[in-house]
């Protein structure tokens, strides 16, 4: 059979509120344009993340009733740590609520003034918890990645010589390496075992601990089987045990491939590391043995982390993001080759060329699709890792790109098709679109706050000048 269907079926549902235009020209415009700031219930269909938004199992919610609520050594949390221990090997494992708490936890330990800590491309928490210490976030991609065009399988990867080159020069300042699978910036891009290992050889070599941001860490792994050739009859979990046995540590948002609704940990080698870590713990995020979390969201993440693993699930995940990207391709919407898992992204620069990146063509364009289709998605440009400049003008970003999410186990078919006759809506009219202003921001993460406000259409660049023909 050529069709794939979704590998479960339907027990509970949630109605969605229908709205009109003129309403979403309302709520949009009290907005400040900034969907983050957008009541969900207003959104039709809510691509903005991934992150906490996939639906539950019926095993999942069966583990919820089991949660023990106890302060301190709840079973709950022992029922996690075996779990995360099974999967990526590290032997101590510290619940966090998120994957942020995560990061400022670790960072908080490591990360000093001046330092440098190198990646395949952070994200944006991850850069803002960097900074927030006084740090430098290095992005590091491979060539390959700035070809959105090109089907490298590999485009998560880190470019092994400029890693070389940074630790040759300034290995004082690094005080670990991260890498983050699957590469959420540079497109959904998965990262090699390969390329990990080289990595890992790196770090050792310069005496660098390799920490992994492993929020997607089954999708990368489902990747890795079918693009690599070295893993094409090993298990999801064999290729998760092989990459993380090359690090010496992780982080993990479980709102993600750990298919739950909050959550997240902390696994470490190092247990000197580790007690520092869980000191920060206590006086910020709750107890070690429950993190911030509710003893029933461990249970849920420990059945989570291994549903993930299904390669059933693991096949219709990639078979919808692909069906949504060649839809949109099919529609001549541009978008970043290959496809990965978690999202589908839009190349918003090719798409909306006349309206330079200090105009922000990306929020322009998710604005635009809400107004269209009630469709929330998410800016990843300029508005997410672009910053003000002294003089007001803006640092563009290396890519304008909007994400299409895909929460786990949400929408059908029917939503991937009304989210393509939208974005085709949208690119026969892209001509007349203008760009964006941020009107207001706060000193970091401003994405998630700012407000933004419509240029006016003589401030943008004359079609013709963009290389556009006029119809």
């Amino acid at each position: 059979m050529k069709t794939i269907i979704e590998p479960f079926r339907t027990k509970v549902v949630e109605a969605i509120k229908f709205t009109t235009r003129s309403e979403r020209e309302e709520i949009l415009k009290k907005a400040g344009y900034n969907l983050f700031q957008i009541r969900a219930e207003d959104v039709m269909v809510d691509f903005l993340t991934d992150s906490g938004t996939s639906a539950m199992s019926s095993e999942q919610w069966a583990a919820l009733m089991r949660g023990d609520e106890s302060y301190a050594g709840c079973s709950s949390y022992f029922r996690f740590e075996e779990a995360v221990q099974e999967i990526f090997g590290f032997p101590v494992v510290i619940p966090v609520h998120q994957g942020r708490a995560a990061e400022r936890l670790l960072f908080g330990e490591l990360v000093k003034a001046n330092h440098i800590v190198p990646s395949n491309t952070h994200f944006d928490t991850t850069r803002a918890n960097i900074e927030f210490l006084g740090g430098e976030a290095i992005d590091l991609p491979c060539q390959e990645a700035k070809d959105f065009s090109s089907t490298f399988p590999f485009k998560g990867n880190m470019d092994i010589e400029a890693l070389r080159a940074l630790l040759k020069a300034k290995a004082e300042s690094i005080p670990f390496i991260m890498v983050t699978v699957t590469n959420n910036a540079v497109g959904g891009q998965p990262v090699s075992v390969e390329n990990v290992r080289e990595i890992s050889q790196l770090a050792r070599q310069f005496c660098k601990p390799l920490f992994i941001d492993a929020a997607r860490f089954s999708e990368n792994a489902y990747l890795v089987k079918l693009r690599e050739p070295a893993y094409a009859d090993k298990s999801i979990g064999y290729i998760a045990r092989e990459m993380f046995g090359l690090a010496d540590g992780c982080m993990m948002s479980a709102k993600k491939d750990g298919l739950a609704n909050m959550g997240g940990f902390i696994a470490l080698k190092d247990e000197a590391l580790a007690n520092s870590v869980r000191n920060r713990l206590i006086i910020t995020e709750g107890f070690s043995t429950y993190g911030g979390l509710n003893g029933r969201d461990l249970e849920t993440i420990a059945v989570g982390l291994h549903e993930a693993m299904d390669e059933d699930y693991l096949c219709y995940r990639l078979a919808a993001a692909k069906y949504l990207a060649s839809g949109l391709g099919a529609a001549g919407i541009p978008v970043v080759e290959p496809s990965g898992m978690h999202a589908v992204y839009i190349d918003a620069k090719k798409m909306l060329p006349h309206i330079e990146s200090r105009y922000l063509p990306g929020q322009r364009l998710v604005c635009e699709l809400y107004l269209e289709c009630g469709l929330r998605s998410c800016e990843i440009g300029t508005a997410m890792f672009g910053h003000t400049k002294a003089d007001g003008s803006q640092e563009p970003a290396r890519q304008e790109l909007v994400r299409l999410a895909l929460p786990r186990r949400v929408y059908g078919q029917s939503h991937y098709d009304y989210v393509i006759e939208a974005c085709q809506l949208v690119q026969e009219r892209s001509q007349s679109l203008v760009g964006m202003t941020i009107a207001s921001e706060p000193p970091l993460l401003r994405h998630f706050t700012a407000r933004f406000t419509p240029l006016e259409p003589a401030k943008c660049k004359p079609l013709e000048a963009a290389g556009v023909t006029q119809k």
